[in-house]
């Protein structure tokens, strides 16, 4: 006898899963960076040694289509988008969970099938708990 879980108990977990993934709310990808500038005017604050400059102003980058693409984020927004990209993090760790518990259930799947097609006695000892078609 297998000691992985059953089959119907790895479909409870996905179950479980995907709710979990669609109770997350809006998510973002990026990185936040905070920056600051220097304006170029002689006689400005910034112009002074040791002056960080004007800011902070708030970029949020990711990758688009292999370009790296840059949105303002207004200093009201940085603690909403920070949020947003947590979620997008845990979005991220849960559907490597849900490939991983995928890739349990097709394992079992395989499994089911070569217990079927072992012969006729499955079919003598009460018939096969597997279902490889639906849930």
């Amino acid at each position: 006898m297998s000691s992985s879980p059953s089959l119907t108990l790895l479909r409870e977990q996905r179950a479980a899963l995907l709710a979990r993934i669609a109770a997350i709310e809006e998510f973002r990808p990026g990185s936040l960076v905070e920056r600051y500038r220097r304006c170029g005017k002689p006689t400005c604050h910034c112009a002074r040694q040791g002056d960080r400059g004007h800011g902070p102003s708030w970029s949020l980058t990711r990758g688009v289509k292999g370009k790296t693409v840059t949105k303002i984020i207004l200093a009201d927004f940085v603690d909403a988008t920070l949020e947003q990209i947590d979620r997008y993090k845990q979005l991220q760790r849960l559907l490597r969970e849900y490939t991983e518990l995928n890739v349990k259930i097709c394992d079992a799947l395989l499994e089911c099938a070569r217990g079927e097609s072992d012969g006729p006695e499955g079919a003598e000892k009460g018939g096969s708990t597997c279902h490889l078609g639906g849930r």
